[in-house]
Parts: structure tokens; sequence; C-alpha cells
């Protein structure tokens, strides 16, 4: 057999790639804490929402906020950080936040989320 009609990948580009996918793999791995309290932050802001267009009071949906990250283990935002307001009677709960993501020795991840009752 020929062995320049010979194909595949050498040893050196087998562990290249080996490294870049573990990398992946780890920064995939210790973001998903954050994109979960993500997720429960938005679900609790609609939530929210509504009990805010039901005539909930500004102060109660911030105690309400905290009650539920409480058990959702939210510690990147508090009720004091939503932005509560009422644009023609309906009410709409923003926060934005950042999250440090720790991937290797001093090397970290920061990522902004925005969250908002508005869907538009």
């Amino acid at each position: 057999m020929n062995r320049s009609s010979q194909r595949g990948l050498s040893l050196v580009s087998v562990l290249i790639v080996g490294a870049f996918a573990a990398f992946v793999l780890l920064i995939a791995f210790r973001t998903v804490p954050a994109v979960n309290e993500y997720l429960a932050v938005q679900r609790i802001v609609k939530i929210l929402a509504a009990e805010g267009d039901s005539g909930t009071p500004a102060i109660e949906l911030r105690r309400s906020f905290d009650r539920r990250g409480q058990i959702d283990d939210i510690s990147s935002v508090t009720g004091v950080d939503l932005l509560i307001s009422k644009p023609a009677g309906k009410t709409v709960i923003e926060v934005a936040y950042s999250r440090k993501v720790p991937v290797v020795a001093n090397v970290s991840l920061l990522i902004d989320f925005n969250v908002s009752s508005d869907s538009r």
C-alpha cells in the first residue's frame, strides 16, 4: 500500500483535538451552575410579574423573590436588585447581573445576564 494514499490524523493532531475538546468541556461544565441560576431567575421573574398584574405591591414582590431565590439557591441576585415598573398597567420586572465563573487558576469567565418579564 502506498504511504501517500493513507489518510487520517497523526498522533499530534489527535492530542491537539483532544486537548481542545477537553477545554471546551471544562468551560461547559463550569458554566452549567450559572446558566441554571439564570433560568431560575427568569422563571421566578415571570411568576412575579403575573403576581404584580393581579395587584401585589412591589415590596411584596421583592420579598417573594428572596423567598423563592433561597429555594432555588440564587446567590447573584436579590429582591433589592429588581427593577419593577408598571407601564400601561402591566407589571414589568427586570434585572441585570454578572456572574464570574472560575475556569483554571486565575482565569475566569465573566457572563452578563439580562432578565425581563417583558416578552418584547
